[in-house]
């Protein structure tokens, strides 16, 4: 999946490419890219891991998580954003979330976007799918005001946290926080998340029965309709 997204960037153009290790680090050791270690992966999470990489977050930075592969053409659209925070959001997400989970609002979160595609919501447990305007897919990118927006406010979180108060997720310690908490905060706080919209063209490899379902989905040459090779 490292790969993939490797070459996906290189095809566009993008080639100072970071990528931030914990378990297992050394599986990744031949990439030809920069690589930073989170040596507390076992008590950290999304947040902290990001923030591994601190100096690298400048001028115009897109966030990938580890775990997802994307079509060309995503990539581009997001390249292409001229907002400050741009996130891209699947509005076919349950085109996906149907094949995977037997019941998709187990493992869906929330995502209300406004009349100006701008994100008011998101990642919160959900009881019904109208809450659900798209699915987040773990692809972003902060840019000019944004990227300094991105650092300042996850150092004024950082300090509140101090309080033993977590403003990211009162239900977590600081560490333990999610990316989808530090989006949340910023919509708080008052910056602007441009929903970037996709139809479908992403996988998710959450578990072996993701990997066993997408190959099978192959082989009947059915996974076509939702991701292009």
């Amino acid at each position: 999946m490292l790969d993939w997204q490797i070459e996906t960037f290189h095809k566009l153009g993008i080639f100072d490419i970071t990528v931030i290790t914990g378990y297992k680090s050394e599986f990744i050791s031949s990439l030809e890219i920069k690589k930073i270690v989170n040596k507390r992966f076992e008590s950290t999470n999304m947040v902290e891991t990001l923030f591994c990489a601190q100096s690298e977050l400048k001028d115009s930075t897109i966030v990938s998580y580890g775990d997802i592969i994307f079509e060309e053409k995503i990539v581009k659209k997001l390249v292409d954003s001229e907002h400050d925070i741009s996130v891209v959001v699947d509005e076919k997400w349950h085109n996906l979330w149907k094949l995977r989970f037997n019941n998709p609002l187990n493992d869906a979160e929330s995502m209300k976007i406004n009349d100006d595609s701008c994100i008011t919501n998101i990642g919160q447990s959900v009881s019904k799918i109208d809450e659900i305007q798209g699915q987040f897919i773990g692809l972003m990118k902060f840019q000019n005001k944004g990227i300094n927006d991105l650092k300042v406010f996850y150092k004024k979180a950082k300090d509140l946290s101090k309080n033993n108060v977590n403003p990211l997720n009162p239900h977590l310690n600081f560490q333990n926080s999610y990316m989808t908490d530090l989006l949340n905060y910023l919509i708080k706080v008052g910056c602007k998340l441009k929903a970037i919209k996709i139809q479908n063209g992403w996988l998710e490899l959450d578990s072996f029965s993701d990997y066993e379902l997408y190959e099978n989905l192959h082989n009947k040459k059915a996974l076509k309709n939702l991701f292009s090779f």
